[in-house]
């Protein structure tokens, strides 16, 4: 059998022009192809693979895990081991104001759950969103999505969603008493990596205050020490009412989360029972992995790279035709002078064994994601073959 001719004949596909790279295993910073290829996975499977692919400790919790048992019953409703002691772990890290997670499959269900709470919290239905935001693609996310390239194909999405520049002040004179949520990320990923101007972060937070709006954080592209912090917000001083996680956080199994007030979680439970409730949201073999992976980060301080990464991409990609390099730790965006000599960069070093990204918003920003636990050697490699992509085509 032709696994390839298979994927493209039976497998639902996203683009005309899938990478179709045939996946053989994946160790540490690096995959492996059926072909007998190696590449360094410098966008870490989008920002999931932060201790790199099948860390041993994830494994082992992983193995672990399926030998006690898999699904046992739909979310909230028997206490499994590995979900209450994920739960504790990650609480631990966030400030006091996080008393309770509520565990999905993915971000854009974090993003789901975090709208729908928010509104049956302020009573109120209008949704703050921001331009070149991305946030998810199931229908309420993609709702507060600020790309039309993507939202009009689907309209009508949600009412009452109102759109802003990020960075801009006419969201401060806007945010008034009929608003339930401002939902951002403090770094906008797919937008570009753009990170917030604090100052200007701070006053959101303090109207949002003023009028009883809560503030959204998605940092699931940003979070579980992407930035040099456990999460970006901690740059900023700036705390959201409602905190939303994936990605990273399952060690490379598939999970989600979003964390609030015990407070602001109550509506949950009540008019009616199980008004938001998933079959799969904190499935005991991902909260073990994930356990596992959060404990790897914090025993091995491996968020403490994050700025050693960011130092060295910084140093050595400077060059003619790098208009920017920009981001915290490894959430960084290498914007290039033009379309033409981004693909031509990002072509290069594929063909040359590196793997990177661009983002769905621009097609002049490289996305640049390693993991947290990439060698000295090889994050240097790897960012001295860009340099040399560059200047070939600069």
């Amino acid at each position: 059998m032709s696994f390839k001719s298979t994927f493209l004949e039976k497998i639902a596909l996203t683009s005309d022009f899938p990478m179709g790279l045939e996946i053989e295993k994946a160790r540490g910073t690096y995959i492996f192809t059926k072909d007998g290829k190696k590449y360094i996975d410098f966008i870490s499977g989008i920002a999931v693979s932060t201790l790199g692919h099948c860390h041993p400790q994830v494994i082992q919790a992983i193995q672990e895990q399926i030998t006690r048992h898999l699904h046992v019953m739909v979310y909230g409703e028997y206490i499994m081991d590995a979900q209450v002691e994920f739960a504790q772990n990650i609480l631990n890290q966030l400030p006091a104001k996080f008393e309770r997670i509520y565990f999905v499959n993915s971000g854009t269900e974090a993003n789901e759950g975090a709208l729908k709470l928010a509104k049956k919290f302020t009573g109120r239905t209008k949704l703050f969103a921001f331009r070149n935001s991305y946030h998810g693609d199931t229908h309420g996310s993609l709702s507060v999505t600020g790309r039309n390239v993507y939202r009009d194909p689907y309209l009508p999405l949600l009412p009452n969603v109102h759109f802003f520049d990020f960075n801009g002040d006419d969201i401060l004179n806007s945010i008034d008493e009929t608003v339930a949520a401002v939902i951002m990320e403090p770094i906008q990923g797919e937008g570009g990596i753009i990170p917030s101007n604090s100052d200007w972060l701070n006053k959101l937070r303090n109207v949002c205050n003023e009028n009883g709006t809560l503030l959204i954080f998605d940092e699931i592209q940003s979070g579980f020490g992407r930035t040099g912090k456990f999460f970006a917000f901690e740059h900023y001083g700036v705390e959201p009412d409602i905190l939303c996680m994936a990605k990273a956080m399952g060690g490379g199994m598939p999970i989600g989360g979003f964390a609030a007030s015990s407070e602001i979680f109550s509506v949950f439970r009540n008019d009616p029972p199980l008004n938001h409730v998933t079959t799969f949201g904190g499935h005991p073999v991902s909260c073990a992995a994930g356990n596992a992976a959060l404990n790897v980060l914090l025993s091995e301080n491996l968020m403490a790279n994050a700025s050693a990464i960011e130092e060295m991409t910084k140093n050595i990609l400077k060059a003619d035709g790098v208009v920017e390099v920009r981001g915290f730790g490894a959430m960084l965006g290498l914007e290039l002078r033009d379309k033409d000599m981004t693909e031509k960069v990002v072509g290069y070093c594929f063909e040359h064994g590196l793997i990177l990204g661009w983002t769905l918003h621009s097609n002049t920003l490289v996305r640049l994601a390693p993991p947290l636990s990439i060698p000295k050697t090889t994050l240097k490699s790897a960012l001295n073959l860009i340099k040399t992509a560059i200047q070939l085509y600069k």
